[in-house]
């Protein structure tokens, strides 16, 4: 049967998710400890003293989830492996338990014809190599490339769509400048060194998979910003394009063999610790790139100073807001695909995150009919197919997330996903938004 809805033949649809915000089992099958474990224990870090160290309990119900993904008919999922989990310490002789724990998911996603999209870190450093640097020190991306090669070798017959890691600028920024992340540091000197060694454990991961013989496809995902300016005026313009270095050209410069970008090098380049070679590992081939996208904010010039390095600043927006204050605007994800498809030579682009929180209250029987995310993702998922009939190479669309779960430091206050997790038993409850992305999978929404 014909699509209906424009797409076309081949294009993916999934969903994504990652370890510590859905698997729970924290301290089991020989786990050992994350800086998200140690930050959320931290008094103060997560609302409401929230942790991970049950979460969806996805290391027991892994059944549940790909159940769902089936009655999704999802073409693809995108989960995350927990690097503690394979080595407690980050380094040294895996732990099988963990290598087990994936090979049956990995079996069960083929059983049911859905393919897995592995990511080898969405911020659950393992704790130890925190306490001996964490991403300032040089050695952790050494480490890096080690995991890979385990996990390359143990199930790399299995997965044919890698990427190295998720949004490396939150772990940098977030995780080093403002500290909102683990490991909930203040101080631009180590996000700027943590952002380079990000970037080469990426590139050293890349390489050692190219080296590794696997015929897959290798990519990195970010979650890009280009805001849009406030006017035409030509401070404006130039303050948006400042307001976008660290979000994108930071990773996309380097990763295409540019370097890193003038914007930064001007006011950060003395603290990067760049060593002979660097670049060019860095500078790895990719298959792709994946584009994590929530909201565009708009942004005039403003004076320059210690804490606005970059001259610009935000302005109120007329958008309607999610649960988390961002502006709804399906139009900034064309506008931000087609920033990257014109600047970058990207072959392929795949939306790796798109979705939203909003309240989910359930009704008398029990029913989220969450139609403010079905809006959400409707106007969004236009905005992939606007993009690609204006030439954008983009191949894929994932929702985020397939269930609500731990959300970083909102803890659980905040729910993005397509199925509600019932806090009592774990179960997991489809919402309206759940049978809207049914159909659209099907090709039957416009």
């Amino acid at each position: 049967m014909k699509r209906q809805d424009g797409f076309p033949d081949g294009f993916i649809w999934g969903c994504s998710t990652s370890s510590y915000q859905i698997e729970g089992a924290a301290a089991e099958g020989g786990k050992g400890p994350s800086i998200w474990d140690t930050f959320a224990h931290t008094p103060g870090k997560v609302a409401e003293g929230h942790s991970g160290d049950r979460a969806c309990d996805s290391y027991h119900r892994w059944n549940d989830d790909i159940s769902l993904l089936k009655e999704l008919n999802a073409g693809a999922y995108r989960f995350s492996v927990s690097w503690p989990r394979i080595q407690p310490e980050g380094r040294g002789v895996p732990n099988q338990a963990g290598l087990d724990y994936y090979s049956r998911l990995l079996d069960a996603l083929a059983e049911a014809g859905i393919e897995p999209w592995l990511e080898l870190f969405h911020w659950d450093l393992p704790q130890a190599l925190e306490e001996a640097g964490g991403w300032r020190s040089r050695d952790t991306a050494l480490r890096f490339q080690e995991y890979a090669a385990i996990m390359y070798g143990h199930i790399g017959d299995r997965v044919r769509h890698w990427t190295s890691m998720n949004e490396p600028w939150c772990a940098a920024f977030l995780g080093h400048l403002t500290g909102e992340h683990a490991p909930g540091m203040r101080d631009r000197v180590a996000a700027t060194r943590a952002a380079h060694h990000l970037l080469l454990a990426h590139g050293l991961a890349a390489r050692a998979y190219r080296q590794s013989g696997l015929a897959g496809e290798y990519g990195l995902v970010i979650n890009p910003s280009k805001p849009r300016p406030a006017t035409l005026r030509p401070e404006d313009l130039a303050a948006s394009e400042r307001a976008s270095i660290e979000r994108t050209s930071l990773w996309l410069d380097p990763v295409f063999g540019r370097g890193y970008p003038q914007g930064f090098v001007e006011r950060f380049g003395g603290d990067l610790p760049v060593e002979a070679g660097d670049m060019d590992i860095i500078a790895a081939p990719l298959d792709f790139i994946g584009v994590n996208y929530y909201n565009e904010e708009a942004v005039r010039a403003a004076a320059q100073g210690p804490d606005n390095p970059y001259g610009f600043e935000p302005v109120p927006t007329y958008q309607k807001k999610t649960e988390m204050g961002w502006e709804i605007e399906p139009q900034g994800l064309r506008r931000i695909l087609e920033y990257i498809a014109e600047n970058w030579p990207c072959r392929v682009l795949f939306v790796t995150e798109n979705g939203a929180a909003f309240p989910d209250v359930p009704g008398p029987d029990g029913i989220i009919r969450d139609y403010d995310r079905i809006e959400y993702l409707e106007g969004h998922i236009a905005a992939c197919r606007e993009a690609i009939s204006h030439g954008v190479p983009l191949k894929g669309y994932f929702v985020w997330s397939l269930l609500d779960n731990f959300e970083w430091s909102y803890g659980y206050t905040k729910k993005f996903g397509l199925a509600g997790v019932d806090p009592s038993d774990r179960k997991r409850r489809p919402k309206l938004s759940f049978y809207y992305y049914r159909d659209r999978i099907a090709g039957f929404c416009p």
